[in-house]
């Protein structure tokens, strides 16, 4: 009972309501600088600051290229160039106390730095490369993969 008093709480002191939340959202791309495609459901478009994110997407920035992902729990994921990232899971429901962050790297690098889920759930928080995963246990870190 305390716990989930604890995560209406959490909920309404940090939930940020947006339109970007509806229809399955779960990211917003805050910035970008070059070339960022978006891969969704087998077609491919060109990022923009504001474009949403969904589980499945796969986001793919080229060598000279930026891109500044917040996630609606606010975890922050920042991509450097020649970074190649597919959101495997995600979930953020305070209400009914069920996390799940899961992002694989196949290559590039990226600043990650940790939102609610890492503080409430770190268990559920996971980064992974072809040679490595990474349990996040409320942190910010560099990560690369090659």
């Amino acid at each position: 009972m305390k716990k989930s008093l604890w995560s209406l709480v959490y909920f309404f002191l940090f939930y940020q309501p947006t339109s970007a939340w509806a229809d399955g959202h779960i990211a917003l791309i805050k910035g970008v600088r070059g070339s960022v495609q978006i891969s969704r459901e087998g077609k491919a478009f060109e990022a923009a600051s504001n474009t949403t994110l969904r589980i499945d997407d796969r986001v793919l920035v080229a060598s000279n290229a930026t891109a500044a992902i917040v996630f609606k729990d606010g975890t922050l994921l920042t991509l450097g160039g020649n970074a190649d990232i597919k959101i495997r899971n995600y979930l953020f429901e305070p209400i009914t106390d069920k996390y799940s962050f899961s992002v694989y790297m196949a290559k590039g690098s990226a600043i990650y730095e940790s939102g609610k889920i890492a503080k409430l759930a770190p268990g559920a928080v996971q980064v992974t490369t072809p040679t490595a995963t990474v349990g996040v246990r409320g942190t910010r870190f560099l990560i690369e993969s090659n």
